[in-house]
């Protein structure tokens, strides 16, 4: 029954991208409260800046109100940029070999060079 409820709300939720770079949250939310009632904005930012990535998620009370923000948005020019407006995708799981594990940092040299020959 989960799945179902995750289905549903996903058709909610609206990713929003090729946002300008000084987009903020309170801007996003008022351009898009023109459509309906919005229960979450999340602006995606860069952890060390803070600055906008280009790309947010917009989710609304109604389905009916997602999609008509998709109608009238897709493709709205905003300080020259052309917004992508589309039903967000669930977010797939991420597996936890983006950094795969190296033998002893062998392939980064790693560690002292071993000499045999080497008299102490």
């Amino acid at each position: 029954m989960s799945d179902q409820n995750d289905n549903m709300e996903n058709k909610k939720k609206v990713f929003v991208g090729n946002l300008p770079w000084s987009m903020t949250q309170d801007a996003l939310q008022n351009l898009f409260s023109e459509f309906g009632e919005i229960t979450q904005v999340s602006l995606i930012t860069d952890r060390m800046t803070g600055r906008s990535k280009g790309f947010a998620f917009v989710e609304f009370a109604e389905e009916a109100s997602a999609q008509a923000a998709i109608d009238k948005m897709a493709g709205y020019v905003l300080e020259e940029r052309e917004l992508v407006v589309n039903i967000a995708r669930p977010r797939e799981p991420r597996s936890n070999d983006r950094f795969p594990r190296r033998d002893n940092n062998r392939s980064f040299g790693g560690g002292r060079p071993q000499n045999r020959d080497r008299r102490y």
